[in-house]
């Protein structure tokens, strides 16, 4: 096999030409879109990481959101079950107090009653003291103790049917 400088020296000649002439039209070209191509891979790049660093802040403030209304719910509830059960001690105070102020007053009204039925009873009595004395005057004038004794018998036996 025999070397042909000939042909070498036209190739690489052909080639240093194909290499200025791409160089010269094709290659500033090729690298301005491949450069164009770079940056907007880059900023495609940088745009996706800055809405993951954005979504990452929303996700973190809808947890501290959903973090503070379950708290709000939680206090609300709370307050509700104070609210309530203050509601039902008052409740329960003011049904004791109205409890014992019907029972004083029951009991001032049984007592009440009682005085009358007493003084009524007492007004009778003395009533029929009077009678009594009047009749035994009436009979003491005769001088008659069996009959006297008869009489207080009498009424004695009308004041214990009338009570």
């Amino acid at each position: 096999m025999k070397i042909l400088w000939e042909n070498i020296l036209i190739t690489m000649i052909a080639f240093v030409i194909l290499y200025w002439l791409l160089n010269k039209f094709a290659f500033s070209k090729l690298f301005a879109v491949m450069e164009q191509r770079r940056e907007l891979v880059l900023g495609q790049l940088n745009e996706a990481k800055q809405t993951r660093e954005q979504a990452t802040v929303y996700v973190e403030e809808q947890k501290d959101a959903l973090k503070q209304a379950r708290q709000d719910a939680f206090e609300i509830i709370e307050q509700s079950k104070q609210s309530s059960s203050k509601q039902a001690h008052d409740l329960l105070e003011q049904a004791k107090h109205d409890a014992l102020r019907m029972k004083n007053e029951a009991v001032r009204d049984i007592e009440s009653e009682r005085n009358k039925a007493v003084e009524a009873l007492r007004t009778e009595i003395g009533t029929f003291s009077v009678n009594i004395a009047s009749k035994l005057i009436e009979r003491e004038v005769e001088n008659n103790p069996a009959e006297q004794e008869k009489l207080v018998n009498q009424y004695l036996d009308e004041v214990g049917k009338k009570s």
